[in-house]
């Protein structure tokens, strides 16, 4: 299996896939270990319980799980809308809790290493696997 492809099916510089892949995978499994050490561990909101922080940014994260780690190009698609709650409760504790800065930062990190990653993974490798939605004027 090659693990590069060509943007646009033409002879431009190939893009190499796996390095997409890999880049997806380290934001999530970096959300994943931060989220429950940082409101756990690390500095627990006063203003919300452990539990309420954890099911709204941690949990969420389990459920792409399966499709990441197998490649599945739509997961990682729709993994980008999840990993959103996570950019911006990043964001917000930016702005609202000047103590948290390096946690919100790292958040941030992994965040956009997670959806840009995932982004570009899910369409060069759909361009591989030959997958495309079609376009409007076709379906008429």
């Amino acid at each position: 299996m090659n693990d590069t492809v060509t943007p646009n099916g033409d002879d431009k510089k190939p893009v190499n896939v796996e390095l997409l892949r890999q880049i997806t995978l380290i934001g999530y499994f970096g959300l994943l270990i931060l989220m429950p050490v940082w409101l756990i561990w690390l500095n627990p909101s006063e203003g919300i319980s452990t539990k309420v922080s954890l099911a709204l940014f941690w949990v969420p994260l389990f459920i792409p799980m399966r499709g990441l780690l197998k490649g599945t190009p739509y997961t990682y698609a729709w993994a980008n809308f999840m990993v959103m709650l996570n950019f911006m409760h990043g964001l917000t504790t930016l702005w609202v809790l000047p103590e948290d800065l390096p946690y919100a930062i790292l958040e941030l990190i992994f965040a956009t290493m997670m959806f840009l990653g995932g982004t570009y993974y899910a369409r060069h490798k759909g361009r591989e696997l030959g997958l495309k939605l079609p376009k409007l004027k076709d379906q008429k």
